[in-house]
Formats: C-alpha cells, structure tokens, sequence
C-alpha cells in the first residue's frame, strides 16, 4: 500500500476515534490554494482543525513532531479560507489539535499550537 492510501486509511481511523469522543465532524480532507486540512470539526464549542499524522516507529522522530511552525501556518491560512467561506462558522472559537499514531498508539493533542497566521480573527 502506498503512503497516501495509508494516510487517508489513518484519517478515516482517526475520525472515527475522534467521533467517539464527541467531536462533530464536518469535514474531511479540506482543501484550498492554501494547503489541506485533514479534518474539521466541532468539539466542546470549538470550531476545531485537525492534522493528522502517522509513524511506523520512533525511528524517524514522533509523528508529532512532523507538525513543524511551516505546517502550522499553512494549516491557519487555510482554516482562514474556511471559516470565510462558511459564515456559519465565523465567530466560533478555533483550535488547532493534532492526532499522532505510531503503530495502533493514538495520541491526541488538543489545542496543539496557536494561530500562526498574519494578525488572526
């Protein structure tokens, strides 16, 4: 299997652990000139942007880890293009998470970073 087959098989895990924890999903794999966002739902009155990310081992570093400053900005410019293109969402808190799996290890990372954009909301 290649690594993008892997990965959206990751993603349809990841969303339904986080529907099982009560997270709203409303989308998935959103995509704009600006980048691609993985999931986005709503969780506890946050609107919430999800990144995704997988791991075989440690070897290589944590999968968490692969969320860098140039990954984050690009994940806030496009959670921007969201949130102008559907009103409904305009004024509801943000969070930015991040969900790690190395081998069947799911670890959840809620309010992961701050909003790294040009001035924010």
């Amino acid at each position: 299997m290649n690594s993008v087959l892997k990965g959206k098989e990751y993603e349809k895990k990841v969303a339904l652990y986080l529907e099982k924890q009560g997270m709203q999903l409303l989308e998935q794999n959103f995509r704009c000139r600006h980048g691609e966002i993985d999931i986005v739902g709503i969780h506890k009155g946050c609107l919430v942007f999800v990144e995704v990310k997988y791991r075989k081992d440690n070897s290589r570093g944590a999968a968490e880890e692969a969320v860098g400053v140039s990954k984050q900005k690009k994940i806030c410019y496009t959670s921007d293009y969201f949130r102008i293109s559907r009103k409904q969402y305009q004024k509801m808190q943000v969070r930015y998470d991040v969900v790690a799996i190395t081998k069947d290890n799911i670890k959840w990372y809620q309010n992961a970073f701050p909003y790294q954009g040009k001035g924010g909301w």
